[in-house]
């Protein structure tokens, strides 16, 4: 029998939430059969078998937070319907922390006790991972009240993760897309001096039933190509500055499952009904959780769209290492003076945060010049 652990899946990301499990215990799989699918840094990924045979257990449940390394699944390559004993376990069933016991309750990675005894006794040994150990400690769990579900009851990190979410009503441990924002918005307020500048753009010209997210694109491209600085990234440790010529749009979307922001490559090369096409196949994809890493990669700028929902105004907060965000907020109505008359019209009011670091108070004046003159514009 062999064992199989969840596989580095790149970009150096440390842990992931398993989304949905696509066998159960004693089906047959075969080689790069699809076995799982797990969500990590805001992206879905399908999880293959590694070698065919027969499921003989499989290790967390949908909603588990694990590492890299974590055991997922043991396989009998014979194809045999039998469990095997745990004295024909191999040897490789922790190969992430050391070579475990495979002596009941004796644990060579990690082993305490609970109490003052400190006798050995199966009783009241506990065998958890070191790094759940101090996790529970972070996290304020009693390894007692915690079933592992590694080998021989073996307390692994995910097994931490669901208690903790167990102990409070109305608490959770955060997971996927949130978890990643959690990492993403500290870098942010750590790292990057950040500026807002604000203005409006009056929609007269606008024709009913205008595709405000078609509108914002194109004024962000066109506002990229008046002013190249602002659609860059900028690294502080060696101090350069990327300036690109492609405009790749990162669009935040929102939804139950936390923040994603799809990036839409080459945007300047899109034509508005291919924008309108790509938006509403990958809002659908993300909430179908289909979407992959290479979806969320290489913007260089990005639009929050908040309005959509509520607010006028915000402070939208930069991703490093792009250097400029463009909020849209929800559109008013307001009276303005003009040859002498108030007249009512409507406005689209814009927050456009950037990286006083990279940019300069000029540069973003005149990004934002530009991006709200183009959506005064009639339909282009």
């Amino acid at each position: 029998m062999k064992t199989f652990n969840l596989p580095d899946l790149g970009e150096g990301l440390a842990e992931s939430e398993i989304i949905k499990w696509h066998i159960n215990a004693g089906d047959l799989v075969k080689l790069d059969q699809v076995v799982l699918t797990v969500e990590t840094a805001k992206a879905t990924v399908d999880v293959p078998a590694p070698y065919s045979g027969r499921i003989v257990r499989r290790h967390g449940e949908e909603g588990d937070v694990i590492n890299i390394g974590a055991l997922l699944l043991e396989i009998d390559e014979s194809g045999s319907e039998h469990i095997a004993s745990e004295q024909s376990q191999t040897a490789d069933a922790a190969t992430v922390v050391g070579n475990v016991s495979q002596q009941a309750h004796k644990v060579n990675v990690d082993d305490f006790w609970i109490g003052g005894d400190h006798s050995p006794s199966t009783d009241n040994l506990i065998t958890a991972l070191p790094s759940a150990r101090l996790l529970a400690n972070k996290l304020g769990v009693d390894l007692s009240s915690v079933k592992g579900s590694g080998p021989n009851g073996l307390v692994v990190d995910a097994d931490i993760y669901q208690e903790a979410g167990k102990q409070h009503i109305g608490t959770e441990v955060l997971k996927g897309a949130r978890r990643t924002m959690v990492a993403t918005m500290t870098e942010s307020h750590q790292n990057i001096a950040a500026v807002t500048i604000t203005e409006e753009a009056t929609l007269d010209e606008w024709k009913s039933g205008e595709d405000i997210s078609i509108r914002l694109v194109q004024a962000i491209v066109h506002a990229c190509q008046e002013e190249p600085a602002m659609n860059a990234w900028f690294d502080a440790e060696t101090m350069t500055r990327c300036v690109h010529t492609t405009v790749n749009i990162g669009i935040a979307v929102d939804s139950q499952h936390g923040l994603y922001v799809p990036v839409l490559r080459h945007a300047d090369e899109f034509e508005p009904r291919e924008v309108r096409r790509w938006l509403d196949q990958t809002v659908k994809g993300i909430r179908e959780r289909k979407i992959g890493r290479e979806q969320l990669q290489h913007a260089t700028i990005t639009l929050s769209n908040f309005g959509a929902i509520a607010g006028i105004y915000a402070t939208p907060v930069v991703t490093p290492p792009q250097v400029a965000i463009v909020g849209a907020g929800r559109i008013i109505e307001k009276v303005v003076i003009r040859d002498g008359q108030a007249i009512a019209v409507k406005a689209l009011p814009l927050s456009i945060t950037f990286d006083h670091r990279a940019c300069t108070g000029g540069e973003a004046a005149r990004f934002t010049k530009a991006l709200a003159e183009h959506l005064t514009r009639a339909t282009v």
